[in-house]
Parts: structure tokens; sequence; C-alpha cells
């Protein structure tokens, strides 16, 4: 799946973890990155597993993959790719790419559902976040990149990098230049100040749900293992799911007794008539005669 432009988030509010005393409860701890939207899924987690209090834990992007290999959270909806040796991840959706602009420029004077291309970005400076996940190491980026300044006093300073989506937005609103971010961050940082156009051809942003490989206990994993389910649409009656076996392991006192009735039903039925003589079960075909033989189907029949 893939978000498009005006599509409707959840409001990154509604997946503050809030006040959640410790009764006593087993807890699971759902990891998620900026601009991931786990409210919905957290709902449903509460109406399933009422017996199971579930933590909401931000981790920054880069930190994701460590905080489930040190254990601060069981699962995370992070951005992938993932290091498959250390973490198990299934997708879940892949955001647009935005360049994100000042109310100045002159792509905010565009509609906003139409769409720019790298070209409409060549004379900009873009600017990158220190936390960017759509422009890994080296890759090619659109437009010009920040260039050395003079200090005034005589040195050539390098421009540092924002150090977040949030930082590298405030820097855009300025007008010293644009940005390329997911579009949930764009959304997550929004401003009266800046706007944003889906960038075409530029680099997509996929988001998973990922757990370690190895060091879970048997329970530890069937907790995950519900949390697939309900980030993956399964019913509350999946029989993959603990209510779903629970309700199934209900039932089957229920359906052993009808098999017991059926089969002595079955018996029952398969004693046959001794008056009629024959074989159990047989039944004599009417108007008399050898069973088979009967009378002819229609026509004049024999005078």
């Amino acid at each position: 799946m893939t978000s498009q432009p005006g599509d409707a988030l959840d409001d990154p509010a509604d997946d503050a973890p809030g006040e959640q005393p410790d009764d006593g409860r087993p807890t699971f701890r759902l990891g998620y990155v900026p601009g991931a939207t786990p409210g919905r899924w957290a709902g449903t987690w509460r109406d399933r597993l009422p017996d199971v209090r579930l933590e909401l834990v931000q981790v920054g992007a880069a930190d994701a993959p460590a905080a489930l290999a040190e254990r601060r959270v069981d699962a995370a909806v992070l951005r992938l790719p993932v290091d498959g040796d250390v973490l198990h991840a299934i997708p879940l959706y892949t955001e647009l790419p935005v360049a994100v602009v000042s109310r100045d420029h002159l792509l905010a004077a565009t509609e906003e559902e139409e769409v720019v291309t790298a070209d409409d970005l060549a004379d900009d400076v873009v600017w990158l976040a220190a936390d960017d996940v759509l422009y890994p190491g080296d890759a090619a980026t659109p437009g010009r990149r920040p260039e050395p300044y003079d200090d005034g006093a005589g040195g050539v300073v390098e421009p540092e990098r924002p150090g977040t989506a949030a930082d590298v937005i405030a820097l855009v609103a300025t007008g010293v230049g644009v940005t390329v971010v997911p579009m949930s961050l764009a959304r997550l940082h929004r401003r009266k100040d800046v706007t944003y156009r889906v960038l075409d051809g530029g680099p997509d942003a996929p988001v998973g749900l990922a757990w370690l490989v190895d060091g879970l206990s048997d329970d530890e994993r069937e907790l995950v293992e519900e949390m697939i389910g309900i980030v993956r649409g399964r019913t509350v009656n999946s029989s993959r799911g603990r209510a779903g076996r629970e309700r199934a392991e209900a039932a089957e006192p229920a359906r052993d007794a009808a098999d017991a009735r059926r089969a002595a039903g079955r018996r029952e039925g398969g004693r046959g008539d001794s008056r009629g003589g024959g074989q159990p079960g047989a039944r004599r075909p009417r108007g008399g005669g050898k069973p088979g033989r009967g009378r002819p189907r229609g026509g004049r029949g024999k005078r």
C-alpha cells in the first residue's frame, strides 16, 4: 500500500502512550518511528487483549533496530530495510517522498495535487537531515548540495546537516533551500510557513513491522504473532490469534458431543428392519416385487 497525497492519516496525538499505570498485567512494548501512526492498531490490541498492557514507545529511525536488539521494545514499526540476520520484518505500506518548500518558493504556487520532479529542484539547495531515511550514504540527490562558505575570518566552514526532520523543515521555512522527506514527516512537522508537493520519481519510503529473530520466549512470540495479525488485518476469530484459539478450545466440548450424537444416530440407522428380511437397512420397493425391479415407467405396458 502506498500513501497518496491527501490521504487521511492518524493524528500523531492519538499515538501518545498517555498515563498507563503498571497494574500487574504483562506489558507488550511497541516501538514506532517518527511519522508512523500505530494508534489504530493500538486500539485493536486493547480491544482484543485487555489482559496485556500495550505501551507505545517512540524511537528514532536510526535507533529502532538497536531498540529491538537491546529489548527496549518487543516489536517496532520502522523504516525498511533491516538486517535479516537479526530481525524478521513484514512490509506494511510505502510512503511517497515529498519536496518541502517555503511558502515564498515558486513551487508553492502550484496546486496541492500537482507533483514536482527533480528537474524542478535543479537550481535549489537541497538540505537533508542527519536522520534522513531517503538518501543513504552517497546516493544522488536532486538539486544542489549545500556548499562551504566563508566564515568572515578567512576560514571556510562546511555546512552542518540539521539533526532531525523537524530541524531541516524549520531551516527550509527561512527560504534558504528545500528538503525531501517521507510524506508522513512533512505532515508530522507541518508549519504555516512551508508546504510540500509529491516528488515524482523520488525514492519511496517503505515501512514495516520488525521483531527479533532469536531470543524470544514462547509467550513473547505469541504476543508478537498477535501484533502481526492486527497489522495484517486478521479478524478476531482468526485461528492464528489467541482469541480465535480460545474460542475454538471452548467450543471443542460442544463439537465432541455433537459428533458423538451423530455417530450414535448412524449406528441406530444401520441396524435395519428384521421384519422386512434381506440385508440390514434395505427397503423393499413400492408395489411389491423384488428389490430393483419395480413397475415399468411410462408407456402402455403389456396387455
